[in-house]
């Protein structure tokens, strides 16, 4: 099961962020949040499996989300 960890407030951020978490051998994927003619506005869910949510969650800190 998928998990959101993160909710990013544009998808700069949440690319930026799933690339990072991806780098470290995670599996990531992006969800709009909300459905505005222009989605790079849009917030974003950041998910992981359920599984990885601990480690996402250090790698998110360290990383300074």
């Amino acid at each position: 099961m998928w998990t959101v960890v993160y909710m990013a407030q544009n998808k700069e951020m949440a690319v930026t962020l799933q690339e990072a978490l991806e780098k470290e051998g995670l599996l990531v994927k992006i969800r709009p949040v909300g459905k505005g003619k222009n989605q790079d506005d849009d917030y974003y869910e950041v998910l992981v499996p359920e599984s990885e949510v601990q480690e996402a969650h250090e790698l998110i800190i360290e990383a300074g989300f």
